[in-house]
């Protein structure tokens, strides 16, 4: 993919880290976060998690918006004169949908992150219990027991 000149930045759900790669020169890049209100509905996002993504939103410097996706991106991207989009990539079939519809109109490049844990096991991704109840073994091992005695 060719570099772009004067990218936005697309910030999602699965991404709200002021440290992911993302961010790594774009200072000052347009940026953009959309609340997803068929994703709100068709996953009953709780007000609890709603609040979290929030807060989380607050410490990045993005325009929240709420909507269509794909139609806000684009339309974000226009009218801050983008030549294309930089995400956070997304393990999420929704995600890649948006993807795919931006990209018969822009450019869209995603950028990879670290991964957190090293599994590709499925995942409970709508409730954050469940999703750790799996993850947090992968991502920090089994807890030892430990062979010191109470007083030591």
């Amino acid at each position: 993919m060719s570099a772009l000149n004067r990218p936005m930045v697309w910030i999602h759900g699965d991404a709200l880290s002021p440290a992911h790669p993302v961010w790594q020169g774009r200072a000052g890049a347009p940026a953009l976060f959309v609340w997803d209100d068929g994703l709100l509905r068709e996953w009953r996002i709780s007000l609890k998690r709603v609040a979290f993504i929030y807060e989380c939103l607050l410490e990045l410097p993005v325009e929240i918006r709420r909507g269509d996706v794909a139609a806000e991106v684009l339309q974000f991207a226009r009218q801050h004169g983008a030549d294309g989009i930089v995400t956070p990539a997304s393990p999420s079939p929704r995600f890649r949908l948006v993807c795919a519809a931006l990209r018969q109109s822009i450019p869209v490049q995603v950028v990879e992150d670290v991964p957190f844990l090293d599994y590709d096991g499925p995942l409970d991704l709508q409730r954050f219990s469940r999703y750790w109840r799996v993850a947090s073994r992968h991502a920090f091992g089994k807890p030892r027991r430990s062979t010191a005695s109470p007083a030591e």
